[in-house]
């Protein structure tokens, strides 16, 4: 009997920030992705229990972002997303209302799929890996733990980080004090970064990500003169960068998993025509999964005689992992990405600057000046003029020196480091193999 030891990779569709950094992982491990919201972990009572949640969430998003009347929405959506002042520090441990009603989920049987698994999991471990020689080992008995589950709820105990076994692995220094106020013992945090997609890194080396942003660069800076200011730099940590001038930088627009802030496209689209038909700018508009997001901006090409214009292009696709495989292959060769401060915010340590859009969310706002901090990111101007400050950034070398901050000063190497701490390291063909004897 055989046994597959490599680790569960579990994510929540809420959003695709959760995904986004599940199937980093997945990739190199050869596994699926499970969603502990979808079978096989979740019955259709617990389905339907998120699906009402990522409903709700998914209105107040899109809601919040229409002007006058989504203002009462947006502070719904700030209350729901609010996390407390880092400053002054001080203990943060007891737990709040989000933590109670979360509390009482539990107990009505939210997450009971995942226990189930992980116990099914940690059974089979025992009895294949560890067998007793003094007595016959039994097969584990699954309905066993499926009728304990119903009949006699666990006591979970008090959420309390300080109890709590969980090992934490965070994308920042930021997230690891604000865990540690939290009541989580240090030894149980690790900083290893955000896991980013290993396709976009080029392995442990980022010999990959060098070369991209070594092109990049100079789209990003067509007088040259942030390449000449720092010559010695660019070569010492990247070669050789190309002199002279490229193709136009690639603009990319990416809208969020609830298709909040589509509508800026209407804004900003018919005054950046003159620039993508003279060949200053090249655009990518991104839609996820959502057609009706995608037909609406097809809709806007055609309104402003872009439609068919080889310097425009919609992604879209039919399913997450298309999406994101598609989405990836668009950011090897994206020069700007221009979105709302979501997951996407971490990108920026593969040397692609960040347009800030409005944030969606009190956790945006905070992501937002985690980018502004680094120098990665930037806010945006009025949306209708887009192509007049991007226009204006590109000539005084302002995305490149974005560019060069995110690649230098965010963590780049967190899906290795992860899996490392798991046991895994990454062969020349970007695969995972366990380090363990």
């Amino acid at each position: 009997m055989t046994y597959d030891r490599r680790p569960a990779v579990v994510a929540i569709d809420m959003g695709y920030g959760h995904l986004r950094a599940a199937h980093a992982l997945a990739e190199p491990l050869g596994v699926q992705v499970l969603h502990v919201d979808r079978a096989p972990l979740a019955d259709p009572r617990e389905q339907e229990r998120w699906a009402r949640s990522r409903t709700f969430y998914e209105l107040i998003s899109r809601g919040s972002q229409v002007p006058v009347v989504g203002r009462p929405l947006r502070a719904v959506l700030d209350a729901l997303t609010a996390i407390p002042h880092l400053y002054p520090y001080r203990d943060l441990s007891a737990p709040d209302l989000s933590i109670r009603a979360l509390r009482r989920m539990i107990d009505r049987g939210l997450g009971a799929g995942l226990v189930e698994d992980a116990a099914q999991r940690a059974a089979a471990a025992d009895h294949i890996l560890r067998p007793r020689p003094d007595r016959r080992p039994r097969r584990p008995r699954p309905h066993r733990l499926r009728r304990h589950r119903h009949r006699h709820p666990p006591d979970l105990g008090p959420i309390l980080p300080r109890r709590s076994k969980i090992r934490y692995l965070v994308p920042s220094q930021r997230a690891m004090r604000r865990l540690r106020v939290y009541g989580v013992p240090p030894a149980q945090i690790v900083v290893t970064g955000f896991p980013l997609p290993p396709g976009l890194l080029g392995g442990p080396d980022l010999a990959g990500l060098r070369a991209r942003l070594r092109e990049r660069l100079v789209r990003l800076d067509p007088t040259g003169s942030f390449r000449a200011m720092y010559r010695d730099e660019l070569r010492l940590f990247l070669g050789a960068v190309p002199e002279g001038r490229s193709s136009p930088p690639l603009l990319t627009f990416a809208v969020g998993g609830a298709g909040a802030q589509a509508e800026m496209v209407e804004l900003f689209l018919p005054r950046m025509r003159p620039a993508i038909e003279a060949g200053r700018l090249r655009l990518a508009l991104v839609a996820g999964v959502r057609k009706s997001v995608a037909e609406f901006f097809k809709g806007q090409l055609h309104r402003a005689g872009l439609e068919s214009h080889e310097g425009v292009r919609v992604v879209q696709a039919d399913d997450v992992p298309a999406y994101f495989t598609a989405f990836n292959a668009l950011l090897a060769e994206t020069d700007i990405l221009y979105t709302k401060p979501s997951e996407l915010s971490f990108f920026a340590a593969l040397g692609i600057p960040l347009v800030c859009a409005r944030p969606v969310g009190h956790h945006e706002r905070l992501n937002r000046r985690f980018l502004l901090e680094a120098g990665a990111g930037f806010k945006q101007w009025d949306p209708r003029h887009t192509a007049q400050w991007i226009d204006e950034w590109l000539l005084d070398g302002t995305l490149a020196a974005g560019a060069w901050s995110g690649f230098m000063r965010l963590p780049k190497t967190g899906t290795y480091r992860i899996l490392e701490l798991l046991g895994y390291g990454v062969d020349g063909d970007g695969r995972a193999r366990s380090t363990s004897a």
